[in-house]
C-alpha cells in the first residue's frame, strides 16, 4: 500500500494575529534546524507560534518561544517544548534582519510554519513593526467593513 503524498505547503501552525499586531513589509522563507523528534511532532500539526519571535543570537537568527509538544514516543530522548530553534537563511538575509531589529525598530515575527513540497519544514518570516492602537482600530474597521460588505452583495445577489 503506497503512502498518500503530502499537500504543497501542508500549514502546520499560524500566527493569524501577527498582521493584526504588526505592519508586515517584508517576508521571507526559512529553513529551520530541528531535531527528530521535533519532526515528527511536527507532522501531527499541534505546534503554537502565537507568542514565538526571532532574534540574534551570536551570528545567527534564532526562533524563540515556539512551543512544539513532545512526541509521545520518543521517551527519553524528546525535546525541550520551547528550545531556541535556530534559522536557516543566508548570511545576507541574516545581516538585514538583525540590523533592521536593531537600528531601526522592527521585528522578526514567525507568520507560519510549513511543510514544503519535498517535506521540509519551513518558516515563513514577517519584518514588521507594531502597530498603534488607532492602527488597529483601522484594521479591525476596514475588516468589519469588508465582512458586511461580503454579505450584503450576497444577500442582494
Amino acid at each position: 500500500m503506497a503512502k498518500k503524498p503530502e499537500p504543497k505547503n501542508r500549514v502546520v501552525a499560524d500566527n493569524r494575529k501577527a498582521r493584526f499586531h504588526y505592519e508586515i513589509t517584508d517576508t521571507v522563507e526559512a529553513g529551520i534546524a530541528l531535531t527528530g523528534t521535533e519532526v515528527k511532532s511536527l507532522r501531527g500539526g499541534k505546534a503554537t507560534i502565537g507568542e514565538a519571535y526571532a532574534g540574534p543570537s551570536g551570528n545567527d537568527l534564532m526562533l524563540f518561544n515556539a512551543y512544539i509538544p513532545e512526541y509521545l514516543e520518543a521517551n527519553r530522548f524528546n525535546h525541550d517544548t520551547k528550545r531556541p530553534r535556530r534559522l536557516l537563511l543566508h548570511r545576507r538575509q541574516i545581516d538585514k534582519f538583525i540590523g533592521a531589529t536593531q537600528r531601526e525598530g522592527y521585528t522578526v515575527v514567525p507568520l507560519k510554519i510549513y511543510f514544503n513540497d519535498r517535506g521540509r519544514a519551513k518558516v515563513e518570516l514577517g519584518l514588521g513593526r507594531g502597530k498603534k492602537l488607532h492602527d488597529k482600530r483601522e484594521t479591525a474597521k476596514e475588516r468589519d467593513w469588508q465582512r458586511d460588505k461580503a454579505r450584503l452583495m450576497r444577500d442582494k445577489g
